[in-house]
């Protein structure tokens, strides 16, 4: 299974996806966790050791591996460079959890970053289309790493809001660039709920289609997220009803 976790900075989706990996992994699912966002660090969150985190360099960033799997320099490349050798050799592991960096991908600017990109699509596409594990993908805000060739590969993205009308509206923009790329099976999450007007407000703004649940605000959770050392993999400051929430998503893909 192949699931995509996007939303708005802060609303908690980084540690949603590193909630989803834990549970998958206890299932005793071989899990790949990857970070496609550069504003936070889903390996900290899950609890890889530091020291490991700071010599794992984001995909995108290397650039003699790059220029040696696209061909080298010139104006002509390999658009489909060959990378499923590299998966598990640039990638952390703790028990049956892979990490890997993604990275942003480049936009235009003074330099082209086409070489960069086409690898990290490259890599993605091993990832979505080739790898048999279970894979979770912590986005940033937008969808920009997915195209519609990475998309056939997802089989569910769940976009995390809180109940602000701002957070609502990112939401719902996503939703849309998911929608149109083809993603099939959208679902959108609430996050730190705290009270029943902050529920009816997100029943008012989502269908029960569209919700895959509601989580309701948690202090073990913020405690766990304020620590030096992430205790997640051990059980602690686990997200209150993820167990349910795996259960959903099993039957949403397998249905």
């Amino acid at each position: 299974m192949k699931i995509a976790i996007s939303g708005k900075g802060g609303v908690g989706k980084t540690t949603f996806s590193a909630n989803l990996a834990r549970a998958f992994a206890a299932r005793g699912y071989n899990v790949f966790a990857v970070d496609a966002d550069p504003d936070v660090s889903l390996g900290a969150t899950l609890g890889f050791p530091a020291d490991e985190l700071a010599g794992l360099r984001p995909v995108i960033e290397m650039k003699e591996l790059v220029e040696e799997r696209t061909g080298g320099g010139g104006a002509f490349f390999s658009l489909n460079p060959k990378v499923d050798d590299l998966i598990d050799k640039f990638s952390l592991k703790l028990g049956n959890i892979g990490f890997m960096r993604m990275g942003s991908v480049k936009q235009g600017g003074t330099a082209c970053y086409c070489k960069e990109n086409s690898f990290l699509y490259a890599v993605l596409n091993s990832l979505l289309l080739d790898k048999d594990d279970m894979v979770i993908m912590d986005m940033s805000a937008g969808i920009e790493h997915l195209t519609r060739g990475t998309s056939r590969g997802v089989d569910v993205i769940v976009i995390v809001t809180e109940p602000t009308r701002v957070s609502v509206q990112t939401a719902r923009v996503v939703q849309k660039l998911a929608l149109e790329l083809g993603i099939r099976r959208v679902k959108i999450l609430a996050n730190k709920v705290r009270s029943e007007k902050e529920k009816d407000f997100i029943h008012s703004q989502f269908t029960e289609e569209e919700l895959l649940g509601i989580i309701p605000f948690d202090e073990e959770v913020l405690d766990n997220a304020l620590e030096e050392e992430s205790g997640l993999l051990s059980g602690s400051g686990l997200m209150p009803g993820i167990e349910d929430l795996v259960e959903k998503l099993l039957r949403e893909v397998t249905r």
